[in-house]
């Protein structure tokens, strides 16, 4: 993909399933991973849906709270895409 691409529905429910795969993983609840990642509940729950576009400052704030790399979430989401 090149990066200056607009993205799509696609890209975004993508991430979204890779987080939400990583949260199930993890056991955790979208309240327990939001109050850990420093968001509320309904953020992390539109991100998850695909709705919401995260700041890179709050994908890192998910990505640390699922304890992975932001990357891992990235590999995921590609996997998703396909």
């Amino acid at each position: 993909m090149n990066p200056r691409t607009p993205q799509s529905p696609k890209d975004q429910a993508a991430l979204g399933g890779a987080i939400r795969e990583q949260r199930k993983k993890l056991g955790a609840s979208q309240g327990a991973l939001a109050k850990d990642a420093g968001i509320s509940r309904n953020m992390l729950s539109q991100i998850e849906r695909g709705e919401g576009n995260p700041s890179w400052v709050t994908l890192r704030g998910i990505a640390a709270a699922l304890g992975v790399p932001v990357s891992t979430l990235a590999k995921a989401a590609e996997r998703l895409e396909g």
